[in-house]
Parts: C-alpha cells; structure tokens; sequence
C-alpha cells in the first residue's frame, strides 16, 4: 500500500514579488495547507481517528453479535415462550414465572448488546460531525483538544457499560436497581454531554462574536472522486433507506402490529384450552413476524446509517494519505458493502443463512474499508508533520 506523497512544485512557479524574488502561490489543497488543518494531536485528528474507530468497533462488534448471538437469543426466546404456554396450560405459577424470568434475562441480554453496537457507532459519526466543526469553535487549542478526549473516552466506556450490565448485574452495587455496569454507562453518557455543551458552548461564541478563538484553518477544498463518490453514494442510500421506511410503513407495519396482538390472543387461549398443538403453532408464528419485522427494520436503519456515513467520510478524504487507487479502492468496498447487508438482511427470510452470511459478508466489508481508511490517516503522522510550517 503506497502513501500519498505530495507533488513536486515545478521549478519556476508562482508570481515574482516586488524585489523581483520568486514568491509561489499554493493552492489551497497542498499538502502544507492540509496540513494546518490536521494539527498532530490537535482536536480535528483525535476526532477524525477516534470517530473512524468508533465506528468500525462498534460494526465489528455487531457483526460478531450477528453470527453467535442473535440467532440463538431469538431461538431460546421462543423455547422459553412455548414453555410458558405449557405451564399455564398445566396451571403451573412457578413455571410461568420462571419461563418469563428467562424471557427478561434473553431480551436483556440481545438489548444491552444491540444498545452496545448502536452507542459505539453512534459516537463515531457524531465525533466524525465535532471534527467538521472545529474551526467554528471558538476555544483555546487546549481546550478543544481537552473535549475531544473527553468525549472519545466517554464514546468507549458508554457502549462498555451498557455491554457489561447483562453480566454485572445489581452485585455489590450500593443501589438496589442500579449496579455498577449501569453507574459506568451513566457516567461515560455524562462526559458525552459535558463534552457536547463545551462545543455548543464554542459555537455560540463563535457566532456571537463572528470570530474563532483559535486559529484553525477550515476544511481543505476537495473535488476528488473519492469525495463525490461518497456524497453522492451517501445521499442515495439515505434516500433509499427512507422510500423502504416509507413503503414498510404504509403498507406492513399496522398489519404486523394487529397480526401480533391477534398471535399472543391466540397463544393465550390455546394454553388455556389445553391446546398445545395450537399454542406450540402460535409460538412458531410470533416467531416468524417478529423476525420478518426485525429485518425490515434493519435493512431500512443500516442503509441510512451506511448512507450518513459515507457523507461524513467524504469530508475527511483529504486527511486519508494513500494514493489515489487505494483510497477509491477502500471508498468502492465501502459502498458495496453497504448495499450488499441491507439488501441479504431482507432476503434473509426467503434464502435463510445463506443470505444472513452474504449479509454478514458486507458488512465485513464496511469494516475492511473503514480500517484501510483508519490506516490512511495514522500514516499521516509523518511526513507532513515533519514538513516544514506544519504543526508539530
């Protein structure tokens, strides 16, 4: 993989100043520009690198959750439920509450880890937007740099404490219904906001004086392919991610929602009844609706979240130092990525785990690119820092 490596300066250039030196004109785009952007250690970098993280964390993590999770939490579900009919059809109290105490633990268990994935990748895009924005707060260098870190600790212990409280518990917790996973997760979400009132807190300085408290030169100008690619990639996958919304809405979602209420009925009075065979078959199709719901919702969420992603990816592209053909290499696995796991997400229903796999497969993909991306702007550290006028 070969890094990027700024074009020479053709001898002779530029404009002759008034002592008739040679006085060169940059353009706004060259590497020494770029590289005022993208101060080392400085706010807009640890955002760029630490949101990119974030977010091919938490997608590795949800990935992962997909292929030894997800399934079987769901087929566990519903043997506890067929086993809650029976033991209301056998008139059994403990049974039942028993069988619902597994239920809790099995939805606790897939909605800590869900919750985990979604806050992961949810603090990566919005450090990737607080990067956008830092010439327009107006704080000291110090200050901004003191609210990225705060913000990317808070943006990895949240998910790490939602993650754990499955496993933790209420032990040892001086609370009766808080324990201590709960207390992390509370607290890294109060850094989170600490963090997001200092930057408002900079934007609306910023704007009531229409000035910037520290010199930070704004985005670098870039008509790259990579750049266009990503804008355009991005903004049709949003918009199809909301016609799918759409469509689900007004032509499934209030069926589903009757079907479920007429399935659970139907459970109820089979287990009443005695019958088994009946119960036992409601079970199987609340099943398959939550199931059919389940991948709507999450062709129609991943392909919106894909689509902002790559939006925001395609402001940083000046900062991502490969050259030119492995940067639209990583920019078209992305984008491929992104329609493959939706759309095998929808067919999971009709072609099975066959297409779960296909599905797991793009978003494998996203991962890979996301890290050749994470790649490209670690090796930044080098070169252009060591230039001369960067900052070091």
């Amino acid at each position: 993989m070969a890094v990027w490596e700024p074009p020479p300066i053709p001898p002779g250039g530029g404009q002759r100043g008034s002592a008739g030196s040679a006085v060169r004109i940059a353009p706004k785009d060259t590497p020494a520009n770029i590289a005022a952007t993208f101060p080392a250690m400085g706010a807009r970098r640890l955002l760029v690198f630490g949101g990119i993280a974030l977010i091919a964390g938490g997608m590795l993590f949800g990935d992962i959750f997909a292929v030894f999770v997800l399934h079987q939490n769901g087929g566990q579900t519903g043997e506890a439920l067929l086993a809650a009919s029976r033991a209301v059809a056998a008139q059994h109290p403990s049974g039942v509450k028993d069988a619902f105490g597994q239920i809790g633990s099995l939805l606790e268990d897939r909605g800590t880890k869900i919750d985990a994935h979604v806050h992961m990748t949810d603090a990566g895009y919005l450090a990737l937007l607080l990067a956008l924005i830092q010439p327009y707060v107006a704080l000291s260098a110090g200050r901004k740099k003191f609210l990225a870190k705060l913000f990317l600790i808070g943006g990895v212990l949240l998910p790490l404490g939602i993650f754990l409280i499955h496993y933790v518990g209420v032990a040892y917790s001086p609370f009766s219904v808080i324990g201590w996973a709960s207390i992390l997760a509370d607290s890294a979400g109060a850094l989170l906001i600490i963090a997001l009132i200092g930057e408002l807190w900079g934007l609306w300085n910023h704007f009531r004086s229409m000035r910037v408290g520290a010199v930070e030169a704004e985005l670098p100008e870039d008509r790259s392919w990579e750049r266009r690619i990503l804008l355009a990639g991005g903004t049709l996958l949003v918009l199809l991610g909301f016609l799918h919304g759409a469509w689900y809405a007004g032509t499934m979602l209030y069926e589903h929602e009757a079907m479920e209420t007429r399935i659970l009925n139907t459970m109820l009075d089979g287990a009443s009844a005695n019958n088994l065979t009946a119960a036992g078959r409601s079970v199987a199709d609340y099943g398959a609706l939550q199931a059919e719901k389940a991948v709507n919702i999450a062709a129609h969420s991943h392909i919106i979240e894909f689509g902002l992603l790559a939006i925001l990816l395609s402001f940083v592209q000046p900062y991502v130092f490969l050259d030119a053909e492995w940067k639209r290499r990583w920019v078209t696995l992305l984008l491929a990525g992104s329609i493959i796991l939706p759309v095998f997400v929808l067919l999971e229903l009709k072609l099975g785990l066959v297409s779960g796999g296909i599905a797991d497969i793009g978003g494998l993909m996203v991962i890979v690119a996301l890290i050749g991306m994470l790649v490209g702007v670690l090796r930044y550290s080098g070169r252009l820092d060591a230039g001369p006028g960067a900052s070091a």
